[in-house]
């Protein structure tokens, strides 16, 4: 062999070790995001991000693709009895959890009885507390007992707090069942620390074939805008969540970047304390929502990327209605608070849910706007503690809240999961989440009755009536429906956002 040969072979043994060291480079996705994690146990987390990266591990028996459509997840389909109290259930096989055990029956049991069983004390608790038992049928055939007919329920488990924990992990004590993830899902943890990152890496055991594609993802809490977009145009992230849309237009201009906006089922409202002056009378409450510049606060604080709500619900929850948005009117809303017995106004103090930078930019734009008609507002902005402090666990006597800001988004894709938890008088807080202290008789039967049955077209007339009820009697400010704003390197492929507020990122590549 010539020295030639001996060169060129040389060559190709270098060029062939390049190669095969670019075949094995380590796909490692960052992704920023805007929050803190609660807790990575999904039956107690009250939180979309929280909930979202919980998908890492865990995954429910139905879930919903991009357009919040139902999907069969780990269910293979599903039966219901004629009086709707019996669900049956039949499960795919050859399912394990990633400790080795298998996915069955027994399993869905056994993670329904923990959360229905209130001695747990599960947030989720009340979102599944219809259930009456869960019943084996065998290792394939789960069955459920309702309490009572609720036309909702497939939609009520594809909620993503529905998923199938490990049973032994379910043995933990609550604390470390949130630092011990264990499920059906891609990814298992790696390491973990709330405040800081969660790093997540490949399911070698994932049940479906060729899933998932990265071998590792890490999720990166930056509380502060510019920070997390500056991430992304450093390439130290490749996915942020919740762009501020003052940020959209510049990431816009950035080669290999892209920005992702589209409408959400997010709507924001501002909770009215029902129970107290001057929020009691009707007339107050309208007044609020006529003077009100709804396009201003979208052109100001969304920069164009939300528009006002048109209705209780917003367009892409099931059986949601719309009405048109209410007019900005500042001389009728000064009239109809000459009417209530406040010709000068009043002052009232106004909390935000949480102390990030773009609530701070909305109190102060409420407070400027409703200054106009002569409603001066102490504003506040609080922490989570605070919020929960405050609002999420207080009842009607004692509650001091006069008006609460803050946003929702029914996870269940479906009317009931908007109106049951946020304007029922059995969700009064500490319960759920009726922040207003709204109570109407009528309304909770129509509520009642909806849920009982299963004529579509029984449902929505139901649905509308109640929706109609609830818009004229104005027990919140409402304000706009948010379009989601994404932002990801151009090679990032497969993940997505939710129009929840959450994000999918099952299929995610690195290209």
């Amino acid at each position: 062999m010539n020295r030639k040969q001996y060169t060129a072979i040389a060559f190709a043994l270098v060029g062939a070790a390049a190669l095969s060291a670019q075949a094995v480079v380590a796909k490692d996705l960052t992704v920023a995001v805007y929050s803190a994690f609660t807790t990575l146990d999904p039956y107690d987390a009250s939180d979309t991000l929280s909930q979202n990266v919980a998908k890492s591990f865990y995954e429910g028996l139905f879930g919903f693709d991009k357009d919040m459509k139902l999907v069969n997840v780990l269910a293979e389909s599903y039966d219901v009895s004629k009086d709707g109290l019996e669900y049956t259930i039949k499960l795919k096989q050859g399912i394990k959890f990633s400790d080795g055990e298998p996915f069955n029956a027994a399993a869905v049991k056994a993670n329904f009885d923990r959360v229905t069983n209130p001695e747990n004390h599960l947030t989720r608790y009340q979102l599944y507390r219809n259930i009456e038992s869960v019943e084996v049928v065998d290792d394939a055939t789960v069955k459920f007992h309702l309490k009572e007919a609720f036309s909702a329920f497939i939609n009520q488990l594809a909620h993503p707090s529905g998923v199938m924990i490990c049973p032994k992990t379910l043995a933990l004590s609550k604390k470390e069942v949130a630092f011990n993830p264990c499920g059906t899902g891609p990814y298992v943890l790696e390491k973990y620390n709330p405040a800081e990152y969660l790093v997540v890496k490949k399911n070698p055991n994932y049940w479906q074939k060729g899933l998932p594609k990265l071998d590792s993802i890490s999720f990166r809490p930056v509380l502060e805008d510019a920070t997390r977009v500056a991430m992304l145009r450093t390439g130290e992230a490749q996915f942020v969540d919740v762009v501020p849309p003052e940020h959209v237009e510049r990431l816009k201009e950035t080669p290999n970047i892209v920005v992702d906006a589209a409408p959400s089922i997010v709507q924001r409202q501002i909770y009215l304390n029902n129970t107290k002056k001057p929020f009691n009378d009707l007339r107050v409450r309208q007044a609020l929502n006529y003077g009100l510049d709804k396009h201003a606060m979208v052109k100001v604080l969304y920069k164009g990327f939300s528009a006002p709500a048109t209705g209780v619900a917003p367009e892409g929850i099931d059986f949601a209605k719309q009405f048109g948005e209410w007019p900005y009117d500042p001389k009728k809303a000064k009239e109809l608070l000459t009417a209530a017995g406040y010709p000068n106004g009043f002052t009232a103090t106004l909390w935000a849910a949480s102390n990030s930078s773009a609530n701070q930019k909305m109190l102060q734009f409420l407070q400027q706007q409703y200054a106009r008609i002569g409603v001066k507002l102490q504003v506040r902005a609080l922490e989570a503690g605070q919020r929960v402090t405050l609002v999420q666990s207080v009842g009607p006597e004692k509650s001091t809240s006069q008006m609460f800001c803050w946003g929702w988004s029914a996870s269940t894709g479906e009317l009931d999961w908007v109106l049951r938890p946020l304007l029922a008088t059995s969700s009064f807080p500490p319960a759920n989440s009726n922040y207003a202290y709204y109570s109407n008789p009528k309304l909770d039967s129509l509520l009642t009755a909806a849920l009982k049955t299963t004529d579509r077209a029984e449902k929505t007339k139901i649905y509308d009536e109640a929706q109609e009820l609830i818009w004229k009697d104005a027990p919140w400010v409402f304000l706009v429906v948010d379009q989601g704003i994404s932002a990801r390197s151009a090679n990032l492929t497969g993940f997505y956002s939710l129009k929840d507020g959450g994000f999918n990122f099952l299929e995610a590549d690195l290209k």
